[in-house]
C-alpha cells in the first residue's frame, strides 16, 4: 500500500497545466529534448525478450517516439494515444502519408485514438516519454497504463526527476517569484506507485542532461513568463531528466 503522501495530487495548477499543453500540441513537432530522451530509451529495448504485437505510444505527438518503435518492432502495430480529442485529430492528419507517397503502400495506416477510446488489454508494450511529470495524479496515469496492457506486457516510460532544473527554484526565491514548477516525484516514490498500480519488479534508471545557453537572458526568454506556476513539459530550461523503465 502506497503511503497517503506518496498517492496523493500533484499542486500543479490545472488551468496553467493546460495553457501549457495547448502551447506545445500547437508547435509543429515535440521540444528537442523529448527526441533525445526517446532515443536513449529506445536503447533499453534490446535487453527485453518480449516482441509486443501491439505498442501502446502513450502521448505520441509530444513523446517523438514512433519512428523509434516502427524501428524496434517492425511487424508491430503502433498504436499512438492522445489523451486530448483535438491533438488526437492533429496526430492523425500528421502521420498519415500523402497519396503519391511510398509510405502510403509500405506502412501500416496508422491508428491513432484517445484515451477513453483505448480499451482495456490492447498492447503488450506501453510507452510513455516525457508525459508523467505533466500529470496532476501520477498514480491515475499509471493506473491507466495498466489496465491498458495485456497481462505480461511491459511498461517504458520517462519522467522528470527531483534533481531535475536544481537550479532555478534559489534564482527564483532571491527575485521574490513563486516556485518555477511543482515538486517533481522521486524515483521511490514512483516505484511504489507503480506496484500499488499492478506492475511487478519496477526497475528505475537514471541519466542527466545538461544544456547550456550563451546568456541566462536567452534561458528566461526560452519560456513564456505566465508558465511559472506549472510544469514546462519540455522548454528549453530543462536540465536533468529521468528514465524508468
Amino acid at each position: 500500500m502506497v503511503p497517503p503522501e506518496r498517492s496523493a495530487r500533484r499542486p500543479i495548477d490545472p488551468a496553467a497545466l493546460a495553457q501549457v499543453l495547448r502551447r506545445l500540441q500547437r508547435a509543429p513537432s515535440a521540444p528537442w529534448l523529448h527526441g533525445e530522451v526517446a532515443r536513449r530509451m529506445a536503447e533499453r529495448l534490446a535487453v527485453i525478450r518480449l516482441q509486443p504485437e501491439i505498442a501502446i505510444d502513450w502521448g505520441a505527438f509530444l513523446g517523438a517516439s514512433r519512428a523509434l518503435l516502427m524501428a524496434a518492432y517492425p511487424q508491430a502495430r503502433v498504436l499512438a494515444v492522445e489523451t486530448d480529442p483535438a491533438r488526437r485529430d492533429a496526430t492523425l492528419a500528421a502521420l498519415a502519408a500523402p497519396w503519391w507517397s511510398p509510405r502510403r503502400w509500405a506502412e501500416r495506416p496508422a491508428a491513432v485514438v484517445t484515451e477513453a477510446e483505448l480499451g482495456a488489454g490492447q498492447g503488450q508494450l506501453l510507452w510513455s516519454n516525457m508525459g508523467l511529470h505533466g500529470a496532476i495524479d501520477p498514480q491515475a496515469v499509471m493506473a491507466a497504463w495498466h489496465r491498458a496492457l495485456q497481462p505480461g506486457g511491459f511498461l517504458m516510460f520517462s519522467t522528470l526527476g527531483p534533481g531535475s532544473l536544481a537550479r532555478l527554484p534559489s534564482l527564483y526565491g532571491a527575485r521574490g517569484w513563486p516556485p518555477p514548477h511543482a515538486p517533481f516525484v522521486d524515483m521511490h516514490d514512483l516505484g511504489d506507485m507503480l506496484v500499488a498500480a499492478g506492475f511487478a519488479d519496477p526497475v528505475m534508471d537514471q541519466e542527466t542532461v545538461t544544456l547550456t545557453w550563451p546568456s541566462g537572458c536567452l534561458l528566461y526568454t526560452s519560456d513564456t513568463a505566465d508558465e511559472r506556476s506549472s510544469v514546462d513539459l519540455g522548454g528549453r530550461r530543462i536540465i536533468k531528466k529521468k528514465i524508468s523503465a
